[in-house]
């Protein structure tokens, strides 16, 4: 379980930072009706059912009684990604958006499963989308990161988030939590559109991955175009030309935030590999206090 490995090596990091709520909900409730675990007995009222009178133990009280079970209520953590050649990119000087990825992806994942929940993958491309079977086994988690992982590689179809989440609207009928995963950029007209017919169905999150800033003048060594392997011309380290990058970058990111403030959906942004915990965590807590 190398990815998973991982994935727990950078929680345990973190072990220290207290999530709070995380994906809060009714895990147990107690309710009539026929189930699994039984709770205890209660005296009978009028409107409940006669299935449910324990005959026996209002024959020993003198009483009606009727049984009272927990109800098991589990989340479905359903992650979809956009996973392509982009996706091979670097995110930072020292991580592909790829890690990045899968490390989230993982996160997310390995949390709900130590949550008692189940986990489920959808991911795509323009060549077409792969989704596994819900799950809480870490075992099956791993697969999931490892499919992921092989379809971001510089030979990997080119980008198609508006055919992930067209397949998850077709695909995912029980509600769940959806956390979509993505490219840093805009989000077009057909896009929104389908989040927000997710979002009626869905507790719908979305996270994006950074790109590495090329004209950075603070990087430390030269970079290489992942689709030529070719070297980055020098003169990209230029101040002015660095600020006019991150002019670009802002707006981007500010228009694409409106646009998910708008839906109501939560949001957030992976700059680098050693954000990815904390940037998930604060997802999750804006998630949380929305939902209040």
């Amino acid at each position: 379980m190398a990815l998973l490995t991982k994935v727990k090596t950078r929680m345990a990091v973190h072990a220290h930072r207290k999530v709070r709520g995380l994906l809060d909900g009714a895990y147990a409730s107690v309710q009539l009706g026929r189930s699994m675990d039984f709770f205890d007995l209660r005296e009978y009222v009028t409107g409940d059912d006669v299935k449910d009178i324990d005959w026996k133990a209002s024959a020993r009280r003198g009483d009606l009684l009727v049984k009272r079970f927990v109800a098991d209520r589990k989340h479905t953590i359903a992650l979809a990604v956009s996973a392509s050649r982009t996706m091979a990119a670097m995110c930072d000087a020292d991580a592909t958006k790829r890690e990045v990825a899968t490390l989230a992806a993982g996160v997310l994942g390995w949390l709900a499963i130590r949550h008692g929940d189940w986990v489920t993958l959808t991911h795509g491309n323009s060549d077409g989308v792969q989704g596994s079977r819900p799950s809480s086994r870490e075992d099956a988690l791993e697969r999931m990161l490892q499919s992921l992982d092989a379809s971001c590689l510089p030979g990997s179809p080119d980008p198609d988030l508006t055919r992930v989440l067209e397949h998850v609207v077709r695909t995912v009928r029980r509600r769940t939590i959806l956390v979509v995963i993505a490219d840093d950029a805009n989000l077009d007209e057909t896009q929104r559109r389908l989040l927000n017919r997710l979002r009626a169905q869905h507790e719908v999150l979305f996270l994006t991955i950074g790109d590495l800033d090329p004209t950075d003048p603070a990087l430390g060594r030269a970079l290489v175009d992942q689709p030529t392997g070719q070297a980055w011309p020098g003169f990209l380290r230029d101040a002015t030309l660095h600020e006019e990058v991150a002019q670009r970058t802002t707006e981007r990111h500010a228009l694409r935030a409106g646009h998910l403030d708008r839906l109501g959906i939560a949001h957030g942004h992976i700059a680098t590999e050693a954000e990815v915990v904390g940037s998930i965590f604060a997802l999750l807590e804006r998630h949380r206090q929305a939902r209040r």
